[in-house]
């Protein structure tokens, strides 16, 4: 289906108030990842806003598409896109890893409605997708799963293992999206673990594989809308990203995966200014147009 430029504008803005409630939310808390978060908002966007078959109202509607979070370090930006879709209250976010809180600093399946798997321990996310598409294919459902994935956590066994469970049984019912953003916690993924060439290996492993600039929203739709006519093979997407999107400081930077505003890095934005500079950047594009929230 073609989305007019005015669908298109309406997700780009969905995604802005998104990342706006990520930088918010982790603020609040003092602690969180920063980088992965804006990096995926796009995604995350254009799953919760456009593809995805749910029901905010009933989020164990039978029928609904699954979303597993593997790499749950993440959380923040599906628990905004959540509050945002209207499964609990936007100012809930700013509850964020505090005692009591539904909103944990990994995804806890039975705390938040929409959530469909508790993660933490990298690498067990496709393993558990792979297990749902499987069930959902032997009772005849025609549910999907989507499987989303840091590329640090390919360094994991687990995940082979998945990959050859669900490419041995042609699991055309998940598709994986991985954010390539090429850093992990402590450097490049290509200086901790090489990862390359990530698309040979899935083909070889019986995977049909895309990949998709993953700030592109008509790119994104246009990649999921593919994967859903792949029908003898599991689909990997790979989402080319940029950490940290939409706060030039801090872009590309991987001090910045485990790090929240207020307590990152110093060379680039003093802290106590960290929290007004990020929501400026992403509020005016890094300077590109007016800010009318001033």
């Amino acid at each position: 289906m073609i989305r007019t430029d005015e669908e298109i504008q309406a997700l780009e803005e969905k995604a802005k108030d998104i990342r706006v409630t990520i930088i918010e939310m982790l603020v609040a808390a003092g602690s969180g990842h920063t980088a992965g978060p804006l990096g995926m908002a796009d995604i995350f966007t254009t799953l919760y806003f456009d593809v995805l078959k749910h029901d905010p109202k009933n989020p164990t509607w039978d029928e609904r598409d699954r979303v597993v979070l593997s790499n749950g370090h993440i959380v923040p930006v599906q628990y905004a896109a959540l509050a945002h879709a209207g499964y609990f209250p936007i100012e809930e976010c700013l509850t964020l890893r505090k005692f009591g809180s539904r909103l944990q600093g990994h995804p806890e399946r039975l705390k938040l409605p929409g959530l469909e798997t508790t993660s933490g321990p990298l690498g067990s996310g496709l393993s558990q997708a792979s297990g749902m598409a499987y069930a959902f294919r032997m009772d005849g459902k025609k549910n999907h799963v989507y499987c989303m994935m840091s590329d640090g956590e390919q360094q994991e066994g687990n995940i082979w293992e998945a990959v050859l469970f669900a490419g041995k049984n042609r699991l055309s019912n998940i598709t994986a999206i991985m954010d390539r953003n090429n850093i992990q916690i402590n450097g490049d993924t290509e200086d901790v673990m090489p990862l390359e060439p990530l698309a040979d290996k899935y083909r070889a492993f019986n995977w049909h594989v895309l990949e998709m600039n993953g700030h592109d929203i008509p790119a994104i739709i246009s990649a999921i809308e593919e994967a859903k006519t792949i029908v003898e093979k599991p689909v990997l997407i790979i989402a080319h990203t940029i950490p940290g999107k939409g706060v030039p400081e801090i872009e590309g930077d991987y001090r910045w995966h485990g790090a929240p505003p207020g307590k990152g890095p110093t060379d680039k934005v003093p802290a106590d200014k960290q929290k007004e500079v990020f929501l400026n950047d992403i509020r005016t594009m890094g300077g590109k147009i007016p800010n009318e929230y001033a």
